[in-house]
Formats: structure tokens, C-alpha cells, sequence
């Protein structure tokens, strides 16, 4: 009975391990690459940026940042920065042309993920009406009512809000890829819907895309909470929320609008593992 019992454990013992290893081998590869999405520009931010004046003076260069995610032969798309016509803002190449050098096109792209409504993060959303659009329910209610929400930037979903292009407004979270490898995170405050990125990445680690819960460092070690935000008290909340998943998970943080946050990962085409 021992010795039988002993071959059983050692049979399901090997059992785990040949499928543990299964596993290993066939889980996709992750990879995040950062794309530029519009022209650098030094924000005075002593006003607008904090509404218990808190950044007197404070000048910032603010950049403009898009990410792509790869999932074995899956890619998700976060963020589209600003339109090719912004003027001065606009990015030098668009993100269609910045992919086509990844040797990508636009019909790869399998979801479009949007962190808020706002111009400078969907402004070439346009050039993916194949793609799945992620976005936050509050954002989407204020992008397709019958008097749009101040601040969101309606026309490029047209493709979308007419309904022939596939759209998941979130309430909460959203496990992408269903392996906790890029998780949309449910970060009010901004916007009603806005929403933050996180990605594990092997090597790397734990990776944490702002959006625009937060603007610039002095902003999230500060807590501050921009005049010009939704909902005051969402912001808090939400920074409180990144703030733990950075400790909780020893992430990088990466505020997509400042520089020296966006310098952290590799530069374009090199994409951080």
C-alpha cells in the first residue's frame, strides 16, 4: 500500500511538473513599447494644475505619450495622444506610421484601450475602427450624450457611437488578456470614466500607466488635485489606489505626461520585456 501510494505522488508530482513547464513555454510573450503622440511643450502648471495653489511658479515640459502592448500575437493599443492637425502639439509622426515601423498594421490592433476623453490622448482613435474600444463607461456616456460632456473630444468615435465598431464601456476593472498581464484599472476623478494601465512585464515587473489621474511628479507626491478635474474627491481616491498598487506590487510608475517618468522606459523602437 506505501510503495503503491508512493508511485501515485511521485506519478502526480511529475504530473505538475510537466504541466507547469507546459505552461511556461506556451505563455505569450509581453512586451511594452512607448510611442510619441505629440510635441513636447513647457506647461506653466502654478495655476490649473492645482486648486489649493500649490505648483506657484512651477514649470513643466510635458510630453505625450502612447503605449503598445503585445500579447503573444495579440496587441492592445493605450491612449492615441493627439490628432496629425493639433497645430504646434501635433505629433511629428502619427501613430499608424510609428506602428507600420514595428512592421504593424492598424487591423493587428485588437483593442484600443482610452484612458479619458480628453484630445491629447484620443485624437488618432480614428485610425483603428477595427479594433474593440476600451473605455470607461462615464466617459462613454459623456462622449455619445445628447449634449456632451465639456472636455470630450467626440468627433474621432464617430465610428464607434454609430455602432459599427465594437465597444466595451468599463464600470470597473478589465483583465485584457484574462492572465492578469494587462489589467485596465478603474481610476475616476480626472474624467467620470477615466482609467489607468497596468502591465506585468517578466522582466521589468509591474508596470503602472497614469493616463491622467496624475500630470506630473510633483502632482502624485503632492496629491494634487487639478481646478479643472471632475470630481475632487475621486482623484484622491484614485491617486490613494496607484499609490498602493506602486507599494503593493513595487511598480514603476510611469505619469504619461511627464518626461522624466516616460524616459524610465526604453526609448522607441526598443520595447521594455
Amino acid at each position: 500500500m506505501s510503495r503503491n501510494f508512493s508511485k501515485l505522488a511521485l506519478a502526480a508530482l511529475a504530473q505538475v511538473l510537466l504541466s507547469t513547464a507546459a505552461s511556461a513555454q506556451s505563455a505569450p510573450e509581453v512586451t511594452l513599447t512607448r510611442l510619441d503622440c505629440g510635441t513636447q511643450v513647457l506647461n506653466d502648471v502654478g495655476e490649473r494644475f492645482s486648486d489649493t495653489y500649490a505648483y506657484n511658479g512651477l514649470k513643466v515640459m510635458f510630453t505625450f505619450s502612447c503605449y503598445l502592448i503585445k500579447h503573444g500575437d495579440d496587441y492592445l493599443l493605450w491612449d492615441t495622444g493627439h490628432s496629425m492637425s493639433a497645430g504646434a502639439v501635433a505629433p511629428k509622426v502619427s501613430v499608424v506610421d510609428q506602428l507600420a515601423q514595428l512592421k504593424l498594421k492598424p487591423e493587428q490592433i485588437k483593442y484600443v484601450g482610452i484612458s479619458h476623453y480628453h484630445a491629447d490622448h484620443t485624437g488618432q482613435v480614428a485610425s483603428f475602427p477595427g479594433s474593440t474600444l476600451l473605455i470607461g463607461k462615464g466617459d462613454w456616456d459623456g462622449i455619445t450624450a445628447p449634449k456632451p460632456n465639456v472636455g470630450a473630444n467626440v468627433a474621432p468615435f464617430a465610428h464607434w457611437a454609430s455602432g459599427a465598431g465594437k465597444v466595451e464601456a468599463l464600470t470597473g476593472d478589465k483583465d485584457v488578456f484574462a492572465d492578469g498581464s494587462a489589467v485596465v484599472l478603474n481610476t475616476p476623478g480626472h474624467t467620470p470614466g477615466h482609467h489607468s494601465l497596468l502591465v506585468r512585464l517578466k522582466e521589468t515587473g509591474a508596470v503602472l500607466l497614469s493616463g491622467d489621474a496624475v500630470h506630473f511628479r510633483e502632482n502624485y507626491e503632492s496629491n494634487g488635485v487639478p481646478s479643472f478635474n471632475y470630481h475632487r474627491g475621486d482623484t484622491l481616491a484614485s491617486l490613494d489606489r496607484l499609490k498602493r498598487i506602486e507599494a503593493n506590487l513595487k511598480a514603476t510608475l510611469i505619469i504619461q505626461h511627464d518626461v522624466r517618468d516616460v524616459n524610465k522606459l526604453p526609448a522607441f523602437p526598443m520595447a521594455a520585456k
